[in-house]
Formats: structure tokens, C-alpha cells, sequence
């Protein structure tokens, strides 16, 4: 049975573009142009994943998240043109899995590149998504579990800032997302083990008041 995606726009292009290109792949797709339209279609029918817009003409999109986010745990990707800071923040905080900006062709390239490879590179950091490893120079890391699965997370997000409620919801799942004492512990534990100068990170970036980043190349 194939996966269902429901794609929340209101630009004509847009679905135009992924509906047919999404069920090219064997995706079920359905489609609303409407906040309220999107919310009445997850309760008839709810999908694997819902692709949302933040820009809709009833509701903001990070209402909608908010909304669709209460007793569900479907998938959310924000797909916007507002680029700022704040809105990524505001659309994670709310419930978003992951935030990608329009024009967004670039980043798909990135992230099929980055699939097909399997391997991140930091100078002289590699990080082997497939095989779980990650070495330094000559030297391979040893990290516990959560360490490595905090890793792989931050590094599959590069360049993106990621707050500290959607790093806890990832690493120890949604009831941890107001305990940030265990990420700041765990964070603290990788970096004495991956940076050569942890008071002074060159991989894994503190975002004041919000949350971490990991380098882009």
C-alpha cells in the first residue's frame, strides 16, 4: 500500500510540481490550499507525511502545525518562502520536523547528494551515516548511542538551526522536550570527544537561547 503525503499550499506552481512528481515516485497525494481544509482532511484520512506551507490565506502555517501536531505524531516538513530565523524556530518549536526554504531545488539536490554518499566530511572529520562510524583524522571515535544518534542528527541537519525541544523530541522523544539538562549534558559529552578544543566548537555550534547547529562545509 503506498505511503500517503498531503501537500498544504496555496500556490498553484507549487502543486503543480510535487503532486506529480511525488506520485511519480508510488506516493499517494493528496492536496489543500487552506489551513482548515488541511486539518478536515488529516482527520478523514491522515497521512504518513504533510508538507505545509506557512503561508495560507486563513490560517498561519504555524497554527496549522501546532494544531496537527496535538495527539498525532504524523511527520511535518515546512516548505516556505520565509527564510528568517524566527520563523524556523517558531515552525520547529510548534512541531515541525524539519523546515526547508523556497525556492528549494538547491536543498533537494544537497540532500539527494548527501543520501546517495552516505558520508559527511568536516575537514578532518568523517562521519559514516551507513556504517555508524565517524572518525577523525587517523583516529575513530568511540560514542556511546546517544552521542552517535545526537551526531548523525545535528550533522543531517547541517547549517540549520535545530532548538533545543525538536533535538529532545529526536533523541529521547516527545515527553523530554522540557528537560534541556540532558541535551546540555550529552552535548558537552561529544564535544570533549569531537572537538579537538571543546570551549571552543568547530562542529557543533551553540545557538544562544534556541539550540545548536552543525558547521556547513
Amino acid at each position: 500500500m503506498a505511503s500517503r503525503i498531503l501537500i498544504v499550499d496555496d500556490e498553484p506552481s507549487i502543486l503543480a510540481t510535487m503532486a506529480p512528481l511525488l506520485r511519480g515516485r508510488g506516493y499517494e497525494v493528496s492536496t489543500a490550499t487552506s489551513g482548515h481544509a488541511a486539518l478536515d482532511a488529516v482527520d478523514r484520512q491522515p497521512p504518513q507525511l504533510v508538507i505545509l506551507d506557512l503561508g495560507l490565506p486563513d490560517l498561519d502555517g504555524i497554527e496549522v502545525c501546532r494544531r496537527l501536531r496535538e495527539g498525532r505524531a504524523i511527520p511535518i516538513l515546512v516548505l516556505s518562502a520565509r527564510g528568517a530565523e524566527q520563523d524556523k524556530v517558531s515552525a520547529l518549536d510548534a512541531g515541525a520536523d524539519d523546515y526547508v526554504t523556497k525556492p528549494f531545488g538547491s536543498a533537494l539536490r544537497r540532500a539527494d547528494s548527501a543520501g546517495s554518499s552516505g558520508v559527511i566530511k568536516r575537514g578532518d572529520l568523517v562521519i559514516d551515516v551507513d556504517r555508524r562510524r565517524v572518525v577523525r583524522g587517523a583516529d575513530e571515535l568511540r560514542l556511546t548511542p546517544k552521542e552517535l544518534e545526537l551526531l548523525l542528527f545535528l550533522a543531517q541537519h547541517a547549517g540549520r538551526v535545530l532548538t533545543h525541544r525538536a533535538i529532545l523530541k529526536a533523541i529521547w522523544g516527545p515527553n523530554a522536550v522540557d528537560q534541556p539538562e540532558h541535551l546540555r549534558v550529552l552535548v558537552n559529552s561529544l564535544r570533549r570527544k569531537l572537538e579537538r578544543d571543546p570551549a571552543r566548537p568547530q562542529y557543533i555550534k551553540t545557538e544562544p537561547w534556541v539550540g545548536y547547529r552543525f558547521a556547513e562545509e
